[in-house]
């Protein structure tokens, strides 16, 4: 009975990884797009939402499924509790790339210097969901804790980006409407990292049954 409790845990752990690998590509496409508008992209990442759409559902059903039909002992429950608000944030992370990828096909190719700082915002998310998905796999509470520390930093960016968008607004009015697109794309990658943050404080808790209010 155990070998298959576990063979299935491999199961959720491989389906939590697959829907990681998906919002890591959603992220890479839409800062790739930048700052062109690529409508193949802007495509590709619908086409990546609904299948994590798709995942949420599938490892939701698994889930439940090791809750009522096992008898999990505490450790094994807050895996698969961590697991089930992770895919939550996992598909929100999916939500929020479209929603970049729809503003930056809306851009038209417009351009100013901003996109280097966007794109590399985009990475530093992108780096966190990663390692937040190969904390909760590795079961790393150091990898976790880098993570939910890290996520000052995408803050500070962002920080950075408004900053020096309020700069191109006073400098020039008629890049007003560009520019406060280019600070929702900023927000949403914001967002995106505290998803990643969210998803390393509940790896933190099915290691150590320890989480932040």
């Amino acid at each position: 009975m155990r070998s298959h409790f576990d063979e299935q845990l491999a199961r959720l752990n491989r389906g939590l990884t697959t829907m990681g690998a998906m919002c890591e590509e959603a992220i890479a496409l839409v800062a790739k797009s930048l700052p062109d508008g690529d409508r193949e992209l802007e495509k590709r990442v619908a086409v990546l939402d609904g299948e994590i759409d798709q995942m949420e559902r599938d490892i939701e059903a698994l889930c439940l499924k090791l809750l009522l039909q096992q008898q999990p002992v505490a450790r094994d429950l807050r895996q698969i509790s961590a697991a089930l608000k992770m895919i939550t944030d996992m598909e929100r992370i999916g939500d929020q790339a479209e929603e970049i990828a729809e503003i930056i096909f809306s851009l038209d190719g417009h351009t100013i210097p901003m996109h280097t700082k966007i794109h590399e915002m985009a990475q530093a998310v992108c780096k966190m969901v990663t390692d937040s998905v190969d904390a909760f796999v590795k079961r790393d509470l150091a990898l976790a804790e880098a993570v939910i520390a890290y996520d000052d930093v995408v803050d500070d960016c962002f920080t950075g980006i408004k900053n020096s968008l309020i700069d191109v607004i006073a400098r020039n009015p008629t890049e007003g409407e560009y520019a406060l697109d280019l600070l929702m794309i900023a927000k949403y990658f914001e967002r995106i990292g505290d998803h990643a943050a969210n998803i390393a404080e509940w790896v933190r808790f099915s290691i150590s049954g320890h989480h932040d209010e």
